[in-house]
């Protein structure tokens, strides 16, 4: 890897990310390194995808589960700062 992103050589953060593995957005080399979330200003640690180009973040609704036994999502809009920590 030539492209150099950081002293530590951090992969860029993409635009839409998602902690889970099956899904399209989900990009292991960043999950290496601690990532955080500002949503509307303030940080927040529960955050299973984000979206910051639409201004979007999914979170678990509660302690609800949907009939595969996932925690139901819910879609929270505003601004989306992403951040390594």
């Amino acid at each position: 890897m030539e492209e150099e992103t950081s002293s530590s050589n951090r992969p860029p953060l993409p635009d839409h990310l998602s902690v889970d593995p099956r899904s399209p957005h989900h990009v292991a080399a960043v999950f290496e390194h601690e990532v955080g979330i500002r949503f509307n200003d303030k940080e927040r640690h529960d955050v299973e995808e984000y979206c910051i180009s639409e201004g979007w973040v999914k979170v678990p609704a509660g302690k609800t589960l949907d009939r595969k036994g996932k925690p139901l999502m819910i879609k929270l809009k505003g601004k989306v700062e992403a951040f390594y920590l």
